[in-house]
């Protein structure tokens, strides 16, 4: 199984995920959300759902899917693991928080 890897502007936005289902809909629902979402990762790294890629004007190459509220954006890393680069929820401009979480 392919590995993946959160990077750091994926794990700043599964912090704030976390938080704001906690304190909207309490622990439980919270943590059964992020669950799904590394589920997906795992589905993603494995190949289970397509590999759609993103956008052209977001000029960047990768792949994106849809969980839930959120989209998830990766990239094929060199050493062939999966880098999550960010989790978006669908009323963010997703371009301008795509590139702000885009590793420097």
């Amino acid at each position: 199984m392919v590995a993946f890897r959160v990077q750091a502007g994926a794990g700043r936005r599964l912090d704030e995920i976390y938080v704001y289902t906690r304190d909207t809909w309490g622990e439980e629902q919270a943590a059964r959300y992020i669950q799904g979402l590394f589920e997906r990762f795992d589905e993603i790294a494995s190949r289970r759902i397509p590999w759609r890629a993103i956008p052209a004007e977001f000029g960047v190459d990768g792949f994106h899917c849809r969980y839930s509220n959120h989209y998830i954006y990766w990239r094929l890393l060199s050493d062939g693991a999966v880098g999550i680069v960010t989790v978006l929820h669908e009323r963010m401009h997703q371009l301008d928080r795509f590139r702000e979480d885009l590793p420097k």
